[in-house]
């Protein structure tokens, strides 16, 4: 029978009190789950970054985000990496993805590589191409449905919202967005 769960992460790469389980992970406090229950997907929670090399010492200027995208579709593929298709825009967005777990279930801990797309937010329904698709490692038992969290500097913003110059929501691409506190 294969071992379930999450890898051990590196936690410098995650936001300050990230508590990892079999199934969910803990931010600051907050169920990222539960989140999602709330927020539905994708979704968005930052925290204080960890300082690298401290033991998990908070960082009193930068912060950390973690992204959580839902599995829409999954192409396997022979011999070829299975395609991922997820609900959220992912390019132009510097995520961990050597980091990257599945939450919401148990998942084996053997792993292989997957090419990961997303939906077209001018398209719905559309697949995304291969060509932009961001190659990394996942369960092999990744499913339709499944939640896959990533950390992200970039997702985390600092700034006020009035000092930003027109921006695109790193998720959808819609040019209207406006970063605001929920992104803190």
């Amino acid at each position: 029978m294969p071992r379930l769960g999450n890898p051990i992460p590196q936690l410098d790469y995650w936001p300050e009190e990230t508590v990892v389980d079999e199934q969910d992970l803990v931010v600051a406090g907050i169920s990222l789950l539960r989140l999602v229950e709330v927020c539905g997907t994708p979704a968005v929670h930052s925290a204080a970054a960890v300082i690298p090399d401290s033991g998990g010492q908070p960082s009193s200027s930068d912060a950390t985000a973690v992204l959580v995208v839902r599995v829409l579709e999954v192409e396997r593929r022979n011999s070829r990496p299975a395609v991922i298709r997820v609900d959220a825009r992912l390019d132009d967005l510097r995520l961990v993805w050597a980091e990257a777990l599945l939450i919401g279930r148990p998942a084996t801990l053997r792993r292989k590589f997957c090419l990961v797309v997303h939906s077209s937010p001018d398209e719905p329904g559309a697949c995304g191409t291969t060509e932009n698709a961001i190659l990394f490692m996942l369960p092999v038992d990744v499913v339709p449905g499944d939640l896959i969290a990533i950390p992200s500097r970039s997702l985390a913003y600092d700034g006020r919202p009035d000092e930003v110059a027109p921006y695109r929501h790193p998720l959808t691409g819609r040019a209207d967005w406006q970063p605001s506190s929920a992104l803190r």
